[in-house]
């Protein structure tokens, strides 16, 4: 789907506010809090953020319980047409949330209930809002996948989403329709929880993209032009922090923070990109990592970190250096064959320090796309071992021949198992299980779990004689173990994690290598698992899954077929036709 070219909305762009600090009980409590308690019944406060409420903590098994609070926390959505120019650069036609981009911030406390109303004011499009790494535990119907969960939402028409934060941590979340979040249709998440060590104020969210001066839907039609060829995507022009940046010639404006000699700062980092992998660092200061994704994380530390698209890290930073300006860093991975103009650029100041450029140093570059070995999740999970190679589902990542347009030429995209993903928005998946209909087109490049509590293995390959390209792999419905990552191609000798491996719901296959991931089949739903970056998957890099369709809590049937009944009158005369695989 595309914008109309003679778009007359000219909407104000505002940058979204940071997350206000932690407003639980912030007094001074005089004990350090003892992690390894499980459930202490302490508060939450800077000397004890191990604690939450009586019966959860850090040490809580997050997969057995979570708080039920009894509150709800609702919002409103509204997506309108619009004008951005968030770098002071080229201004460009582009989609607002509430009447700015990035959108707002949706934030609750674990275990509360939230509810999430979308309006759709556009003129020409179709909308469907995903919560990026939300489990969705008895709620499929509210991931929010168009084509998969639910048929779009009609320009005019509005849909409720309703689920519980049974996680904590930060998030997005974003259109799932076409390649639409890329031109604004995205905003930042934060569930509030103990975490595994000690901080005296949380920042907030930090987002980080890429940004282009053309549409997302312009760059994605140069995107599959050069695949055709096995040619990369076309370079971003900028990278945003917040929303906001400098530009090459000097326009626009950086974000500023401000901090206090002695404080411990919490920052969320997100990458919420379309294409590429940004790799982040503050001079000086050294990040303490805390949190992957949802899950809580032994506390480490990096001086860089690479941060591929949907990935999440909670970030400690002790402000114990010189009184100063420092340069926060945020720069596209060139090893993960990331490509930008610009680089981003944020300008942290002591209190007392008049603000100014700053002439601080980097700490020494990488120049590798891993990802953190030692990411070791707080709450430890073996995972059951095994013949990995007998156990595993293959799934190889491919370039084939498709037709991805009915009638239309057959074009080169991207698979699995040479079965490219291309959905149907006026007939999803969750159609067929209200229909008990099992007849599945392969399109819908489903495929099957393990029986209830069984333990799904994936092996994730990427084929000889493609393009060594990274690819950011994300599952809907869960998050996943990852018990091993390689370079090359998988041979079965290969070691693999399965005492305590990284836990997370994106991770990222390695140019021309494999990446072995294990979950248990503990959600009924149809999810989808897909490369994140947003040509990829419109181009059809994904699959769907059907974990134990007779125990998904289906939703509201008359709610549904309203939503599809407004789609399919709309859909006859839609403008712009769909052109892709419809994610």
């Amino acid at each position: 789907m595309k914008f109309l070219a003679g778009l007359a909305a000219l909407a104000s762009v505002a940058v979204a506010a940071v997350v206000p600090a932690e407003t639980r009980d912030l007094s001074i409590i005089e004990r350090e809090a003892n992690p390894a308690t499980a459930d202490s019944a302490c508060k939450n406060g800077p000397l004890t953020r191990a604690c939450w409420s009586d019966g959860y903590s850090i040490a809580t098994d997050f997969d057995q319980k979570h708080p039920t609070t009894g509150k709800t926390v609702s919002y409103n959505l509204e997506i309108t047409n619009g004008t951005c120019n968030p770098d002071g650069g080229a201004s460009r036609i582009c989609f607002l949330i509430n009447g700015q981009y990035p959108g707002p911030l949706i934030e609750a406390n674990w275990g509360d209930t939230v509810v999430v109303t979308v309006t759709n004011h556009l003129q020409t499009n179709g909308t469907a809002m995903h919560f990026h790494g939300v489990r969705q535990l008895g709620s499929c119907g509210a991931d929010g996948v168009g084509g998969v969960t639910q048929c779009p939402i009609a320009p005019g028409q509005s849909y409720t989403y309703s689920f519980v934060a049974s996680q904590f941590g930060t998030s997005w979340y974003h259109s799932h329709f076409s390649n639409q979040y890329g031109d604004g249709v995205v905003g930042p998440m934060v569930f509030h929880g103990p975490a595994s060590a000690n901080y005296d104020i949380d920042l907030g969210v930090y987002q980080l993209t890429d940004w282009y001066y053309d549409t997302a839907y312009q760059v994605a039609a140069r995107t599959l032009n050069n695949l055709q060829s096995k040619n990369g995507p076309p370079a971003a022009d900028n990278i945003l922090i917040n929303g906001t940046n400098k530009n090459a010639q000097g326009g626009g404006k950086y974000n500023y923070v401000s901090v206090t000699k002695g404080k411990k700062y919490l920052l969320r980092l997100i990458n919420i990109s379309v294409d590429n992998y940004i790799k982040v660092s503050l001079d000086n200061h050294p990040l303490q990592v805390i949190s992957s994704d949802y899950v809580p994380t032994k506390p480490f530390s990096a001086q860089w970190l690479t941060i591929g698209i949907g990935q999440r890290y909670d970030v400690i930073i002790n402000a114990n250096q010189t009184a100063a300006n420092y340069w926060f860093r945020a720069e596209v991975n060139t090893a993960c064959q990331s490509a930008n103009s610009w680089y981003g650029r944020a300008v942290w100041s002591y209190n007392g320090v008049a603000t100014a450029d700053p002439v601080s140093s980097s700490f020494p570059a990488i120049s590798d796309c891993t990802e953190p070995t030692n990411i070791l999740p707080y709450w430890v999970q073996p995972v059951p071992s095994g013949n990995f190679p007998q156990m595993a589902e293959t799934l190889n990542v491919n370039l084939t021949g498709a037709q991805v347009v009915p009638g239309g030429d057959v074009v080169v995209v991207w698979s699995l198992n040479q079965t490219t993903l291309n959905v149907n928005w006026s007939n999803p998946t969750m159609s067929y299980l209200f229909d008990q209909n099992t007849e599945y087109p392969s399109n819908l490049g489903l495929i099957d779990t393990v029986a209830e509590g069984g333990w799904n293995y994936w092996l994730i390959q990427q084929s000889s004689g493609i393009p060594p390209i990274p690819h950011p792999i994300h599952l809907h419905g869960h998050d996943f173990f990852v018990l091993g990552q390689g370079t090359t191609t998988f041979t079965g000798s290969e070691t693999l994690n399965w005492s305590n491996p990284p836990r997370r719901d994106t991770a990222t296959v390695y140019g021309g290598g494999w990446l072995a991931i294990a979950f248990r089949s503990d959600n009924p739903g149809a999810w989808l698992m897909h490369c994140h970056i947003a040509w990829h998957i419109s181009e059809g890099l994904g699959m769907q899954f059907l974990e134990q369709p007779d125990k998904i809590t289906m939703p509201e049937k008359s709610g549904y077929d309203n939503l599809c009944s407004a789609w399919n009158s709309y859909a006859g005369g839609m403008y712009w036709p769909k052109d892709d695989s419809g994610l």
